[in-house]
């Protein structure tokens, strides 16, 4: 009896300090409206931001980039056992943005004999009941009862579950989102941007519970249902080729005539075996022509009256040939890499001083 009274008293105790926990919190609210980051230099890079906590408000126009951030920069303190939506790691990513914290209180759960306090900042009689330790079977009956004298009662309110013996367990969880890498070859290699936002999906599971002198000893999945499917996080990571500065033009007159950012590394290194990237290499020997060195030239024409002069042109017809002779630009840069004999697409072709 004794350790139960002084169980009830710590609890009043921390009942007290939650209650002028939120009086000063509301005395804050009355404050004016701010931006408070001295750091904020442009406009562009600031949001409104309003906070809700408790039925008290407050709007700051701020540049913080998380909601953790903006919470620090307000100095409104926050709990582990305080509720904050969006989280404190969620991005402000819009100009009019709402926060709210809903403030741990405490309560009192009564199971038969079984009575255990805890502090919460959920309204749900059944999340309350399992925040306490405790497992709300289907059939379940929990009243709530508000106590106006806390300091009697030793907790603001009050939820008792009633047993009815249920011999069922629904059971509402959450199916964790993946995470898919993209490459993007127009950021530069190594950049990381956050294209589509995780979100986790939502699974009801049933199941049938096994007592023992009316204790659960084991349960047996029934059925289960997805009610929400999961949003995977989309991450683009950068890998846009790193050019040397020599090879700047050669490298955009490729990109324009369709080589793809993912093939031009290994299509610059072979155009530049060919013919150095210059649109009037002329071999002496052969006559083969142009950047691709085609043999004859003339049959660059298929892509343009402009094949004797223009290089994109040229590199157009070269897309199409590596294209059909090789399958690729990489399958085309292991046939010229290889020793004796390669096969190419259309067989085995004995290694050339040039192919065009």
């Amino acid at each position: 009896m004794i350790k139960l009274q002084s169980k009830i008293r710590d609890f009043c105790c921390l009942a007290l300090i939650a209650l002028i926990g939120v009086f000063l919190t509301a005395s804050y609210f009355l404050r004016p409206s701010t931006a408070f980051a001295e750091d904020e230099s442009t406009d562009e890079a600031m949001h409104f931001v309003t906070i809700y906590d408790d039925g008290a408000y407050l709007t700051v126009k701020t540049a913080a980039p998380t909601v953790k951030d903006v919470l620090e920069r307000a100095e409104i303190a926050v709990n582990d056992v305080d509720l904050v939506e969006p989280a404190l790691e969620a991005t402000i990513d819009s100009d009019d943005y709402n926060i709210n914290i809903y403030r741990a209180r405490p309560a009192l759960v009564i199971d038969g004999m079984n009575r255990r306090y805890v502090m919460t900042a959920s309204y749900d009689p059944k999340t309350i009941v399992r925040e306490a330790g405790l497992t709300v079977y289907d059939g379940d009956k929990i009243t709530t009862k508000v106590n106006q004298n806390f300091l009697e009662a030793g907790a603001v309110s009050t939820y008792s579950v009633e047993r009815n013996g249920g011999r069922t367990l629904t059971i509402e969880e959450p199916i964790a989102y993946s995470t898919e890498t993209r490459y993007d070859y127009t950021l530069p290699k190594g950049e990381r941007q956050l294209e589509q936002a995780g979100a986790d999906g939502r699974r009801v599971s049933l199941y049938e519970i096994k007592f023992e002198n009316n204790v659960e000893v084991s349960r047996e999945l029934v059925s289960e249902e997805v009610t929400l499917e999961p949003v995977p996080e989309i991450v683009l990571v950068g890998a846009k080729a790193e050019i040397p500065p020599e090879r700047t033009q050669c490298a955009n007159w490729a990109r324009e005539a369709g080589v793809a950012e993912e093939d031009l590394q290994v299509a610059l290194d072979l155009i530049y075996h060919e013919s150095g990237c210059r649109y009037n290499a002329t071999n002496a020997r052969s006559g083969a022509y142009g950047i691709p060195q085609a043999l004859p030239g003339n049959k660059m024409a298929t892509k343009g009256d402009d094949w004797e002069t223009n290089p994109v042109t040229q590199i157009r017809w070269m897309i199409d040939y590596i294209k059909g002779r090789y399958g690729g630009w990489q399958q085309a840069m292991n046939f010229w890499q290889c020793l004796g004999t390669c096969t190419s697409k259309n067989g085995t072709i004995n290694k050339v001083t040039y192919w065009y």
